[in-house]
């Protein structure tokens, strides 16, 4: 008689092959042989009765079914995470993971003092292993929705259902052209010139973000502001770059804003999180710590 419920550990297995893509791939976050491996993937497919995924010369891939499957062993993991935490909060102590997630470049941000907020959770809830991933505004929402991250932070230009987003404060980007650029000693440029100039747009930035932002097209695509950076230094693009973090480079007379009251815009950040989620132990008391780091008491 088949079980109702397969084996966590073959759930296990099962999560970590898909996040790598293949059993060789999982080897050593599993610490297995890939034959041992293939023999528990055989195991829970055969206690589910249906296929996960195709593995041969083709290579790795999951079924139809799999990947519905995938996403609820995910479900089912956020849950069973939910309850060891709450648990440990009975208790009166915190234990756990707390999946946190974050944009690049906001190290040299003074609106967020990350670095404080961590710091301080740390101290109180020693017990606690923190786990930070830095990614892309749309990664970040995916990974909170499917619960692969408890809470993310950044600006999202678009929302997702299932998610609630609490507003934490604005971020100032402007047009920056380096000491490499034609544009970098010119004095009173029009509009109409900058706007024909090689642009950095961002991946995640959609065709009317684009042209909010006044521009048409742009000329190369980057994922990152460290990378939004280094095309913008090498003189053959202008790009836009929060203030605080081109702040050093002007500073160094490397950078230069190019027509400030024009071209600027604030991207408003917020914290993220699944929705039913909120009360939480880990994902509250981090939430009530960066509350207070942000809008600290007078």
């Amino acid at each position: 008689m088949q079980t109702a419920l397969p084996d966590l550990k073959l759930l296990r297995i099962f999560v970590s092959v898909v996040r790598n893509q293949g059993f060789a791939a999982a080897q050593q976050e599993l610490n297995l042989s890939t034959s041992a491996i293939s023999t528990y993937m055989s195991q829970l497919e055969g206690q589910l009765g249906l296929t996960l995924c195709h593995r041969g010369r083709g290579g790795f891939s999951l079924t139809s079914k799999g990947e519905l499957f995938y996403q609820e062993t995910l479900r089912l993991f956020g849950e069973l995470e939910g309850f060891e935490r709450y648990s440990a909060a009975l208790k009166g102590e915190l234990r756990g993971t707390l999946n946190l997630g974050v944009l690049d470049a906001t190290v040299s941000d003074p609106a967020l003092p990350l670095a404080e907020v961590i710091g301080a959770y740390n101290r109180e809830h020693p017990a606690v292993h923190l786990h930070l991933a830095v990614l892309s505004p749309y990664e970040l929402q995916l990974a909170v929705l499917d619960n692969r991250l408890d809470l993310a932070i950044g600006a999202f230009s678009t929302r997702m259902n299932g998610l609630v987003y609490q507003p934490l404060y604005r971020e100032q980007h402007w047009l920056y052209c380096s000491d490499r650029h034609p544009l970098f000693g010119e004095r009173r440029i029009p509009a109409e010139v900058i706007t024909q100039q090689r642009m950095v747009g961002r991946g995640y930035w959609s065709q009317a973000e684009l042209a909010r932002h006044g521009f048409k097209h742009s000329a190369a695509t980057v994922e990152s502001m460290e990378a939004q950076l280094i095309l913008v230094l090498s003189g053959a693009y202008i790009g836009y770059l929060p203030e605080h973090y081109a702040h050093s480079w002007i500073e160094q007379k490397r950078l230069r804003v190019l027509l400030p009251a024009t071209f600027g815009y604030q991207a408003p950040f917020s914290l993220i999180l699944r929705r039913g989620r909120s009360r939480e132990p880990l994902i509250q008391t981090f939430r009530d710590l960066l509350k207070a780091q942000l809008n600290p008491p007078r």
